[in-house]
């Protein structure tokens, strides 16, 4: 998904890693990173509220929504940061926090992404960078819902403080 924003070609790229405040905060740290939104994807339900996804009916995963500038950073560069701050090998957990709404996701914008992130896992698989199988689910995105504003930059309105795990 490309974007003219400034006239720069930014493009989109959309993970789940548990809490979003953590994931969110992290990635806005990466250099080429322009934008980042909290919010919930993968799911079923329309227009899905914070409320709605903790009951775990919905489908929906936590998620960030990334805009970035792919000639400072790449999708493979995103897609290491998002292997190395959370654990990919447990399903529907991490940290403290359980249920599928914090399970470990990528969310494909386009075939490219989708092949770029199947081979990222092959390529750690192979070199078995963790003890467990990585249990990552790939799907492509069909909807973004950006979350509620106080969930938005939360650390940085917050004073910096972080509760997440990561």
């Amino acid at each position: 998904m490309k974007n003219n924003s400034k006239n720069q070609n930014l493009e989109t790229a959309v993970f789940g890693a548990g809490c979003f405040w953590g994931v969110e905060a992290r990635f806005a740290k990466v250099k080429g990173v322009v934008k980042t939104t909290v919010g919930y994807a993968g799911g079923t339900k329309e227009n899905p509220t914070y409320e709605d996804v903790l009951t775990k009916k919905t489908g929906h995963a936590e998620t960030v929504k990334i805009e970035y500038d792919p000639k400072i950073v790449s999708y493979d560069d995103l897609l290491a940061v998002f292997f190395k701050l959370h654990d990919p090998t447990t399903p529907n957990r991490q940290g403290p926090d359980v249920g599928s709404n914090y399970r470990s996701l990528i969310l494909s914008v386009g075939e490219e992404q989708k092949q770029a992130a199947e081979k990222f896992i092959a390529k750690l698989e192979k070199e078995k960078m963790f003890a467990s199988p990585i249990v990552t689910e790939i799907q492509p995105l069909e909807k973004f819902w950006p979350a509620e504003e106080y969930h938005q930059k939360y650390f940085e309105k917050h004073s910096g403080e972080s509760s997440c795990y990561i």
